[in-house]
């Protein structure tokens, strides 16, 4: 690609955690219910397998607009895996015939049957002027392949033997451009990937069709001498534009860092402008919807047998529990959470500080510190509720108001509870924490701090029901 090598880069690791998003997931194991139907995102199935599920699509559509001459070069980088089906084999002693196994330990490693994938990539290139109005299109072919492992005992005899199987594909990207009407000459970029591989087999489950699929298929659309427009926040003068741009099991957007304008990734996972990799992660985890450290916890909690399957599942999960054995505390810390600050706007430098005698009165509160706030008091606060002081330790009905949306609150209605703090807010908002009466759990809830929030509104105190005497201010 033409674009800058740092921008690309940059956008690559985005790429990369797209390609391999949801390929193995925790616990690692093949065994683990999540891990038996695998490959979710940007599958591009055979045209014969629509014949049998109709939901997955054999082609995808990027549409996108760019500013740019008609001598502008398109660059179009497609990405995908490649199924590969790892089947193992015991060699039989003395005849020396393989025979298909499930699974086979050989001299205390473990080996199993397992899709594995391999990354491939297609290239396209060409001018602009040569794309106008015509689809140009690039086939591209990637071969059967079959590769042999052989697995020796500890004696080094025979023992065993991976085959790795790639099933032959064929597809193409399919380019054009049209100039859009209008003052602005916007070009409108459309790129199609088209799965044509016509299997020499039925196909009968999605298993079968995943052999000749282009599995995590995304786009690294790069423009030399141009640029992209957000198609998720575009200028207002190309609304219009955006909104007739039609995208197929993809959305593009912005790539690279902040500054980056020629180039887009256009990805089945929906992200926004220029995404990147949070500098805290410690390397993929093959699951980037979930918080690194969580899973990162987890794994290192992984029991030995269960460490054992993971890295007879596949290799980049063997790579995975090693690179998390070996992390350094700092590391770990590091995944724990980042404290960004918000840098000050442009504008004129401060003024130099002046010193000056402390002002007579207590100090202003800052309002992020709770601690540090001694005008307010959950435990002794009060609230005035249909002319009772609600309280640490009264007793209310829940009434939930109708601002709530969550069905489960009707299950509340006019339930007793208990006061457990009245609180404030930084807006000057009032809060009643409350533990109802008949939850078995409200000791162990009250133990963890755990309550229901009511505005004030939402209760009703049980001495005004039982006729009890107003209590005064």
């Amino acid at each position: 690609m033409t674009a800058d090598p740092a921008h690309l880069e940059h956008a690559r690791k985005v790429a990369d955690a797209v390609l391999y998003e949801g390929y193995v997931l925790y616990p690692y194991r093949r065994s683990a219910q999540k891990n038996r139907a695998r490959f979710q995102f940007g599958v591009l199935m055979p045209p014969p397998y629509r014949c049998v599920d109709a939901c997955e699509p054999s082609a995808s559509q990027t549409e996108c607009l760019v500013e740019c001459p008609d001598d502008a070069t398109v660059d179009v980088g497609l990405r995908f895996l490649h199924l590969q089906r790892r089947t193992v084999q015991r060699i039989e002693p003395g005849s020396g015939a393989p025979m298909d196994v499930d699974t086979l330990r050989v001299d205390r490693t473990e080996y199993s049957s397992w899709d594995e994938a391999v990354e491939r990539e297609q290239h396209f290139r060409g001018c602009v002027a040569g794309l106008l109005n015509e689809d140009t299109e690039l086939p591209f072919e990637a071969g059967d392949s079959v590769v042999t492992e052989s697995l020796s005992g500890p004696g080094g005899e025979p023992a065993g033997r991976l085959l790795r199987r790639c099933e032959a594909l064929a597809g193409a990207i399919v380019v054009r451009a049209e100039r859009a009407a209008g003052p602005y000459g916007v070009l409108r970029l459309r790129v199609r990937v088209e799965n044509r591989t016509q299997p020499r087999v039925p196909l009968h489950t999605r298993d079968d069709g995943l052999r000749y699929s282009l599995i995590a298929a995304h786009l690294l659309i790069g423009v030399a001498g141009g640029s992209f427009l957000s198609l998720t926040d575009p200028p207002e003068w190309a609304s219009g534009e955006v909104a007739a741009c039609v995208n197929v099991g993809t959305w593009p957007v912005l790539a690279g860092p902040a500054e980056c304008r020629d180039l887009v990734l256009s990805s089945p996972v929906i992200l926004y402008d220029h995404p990147e990799v949070a500098p805290e992660s410690a390397g993929d985890l093959f699951d980037a919807t979930e918080i690194d450290e969580i899973l990162t916890l987890r794994t290192l909690a992984l029991t030995d047998q269960e460490r054992q399957e993971a890295r007879a599942t596949d290799p980049r999960a063997a790579d995975l529990i090693d690179r998390l054995d070996d992390l350094p505390p700092e590391v770990l810390e590091r995944m724990h959470g980042a404290i960004r600050y918000l840098s000050p706007g442009p504008g004129r430098a401060p003024a130099p500080p002046t010193f000056t005698e402390p002002a007579e009165g207590p100090p202003a509160q800052p309002w992020w510190d709770p601690g540090s706030d001694t005008s307010v008091s959950p435990e002794t606060d009060h609230v005035r509720v249909a002319g009772v002081n609600i309280a640490r330790g009264s007793k209310v009905r829940m009434r939930p108001g109708s601002r709530r949306a969550d069905a489960q609150d009707l299950f509340l209605t006019g339930r007793e509870a208990v006061v457990e703090a009245v609180l404030h807010d930084v807006d000057g908002h009032v809060h009643v924490a409350v533990s109802p009466v008949s939850d078995p759990l409200a000791d162990l809830q009250r133990h963890h701090g755990r309550f229901l929030y009511f505005a004030p509104d939402e209760l009703e105190p049980v001495e005004a029901q039982s006729g009890g005497r107003e209590e005064t201010q």
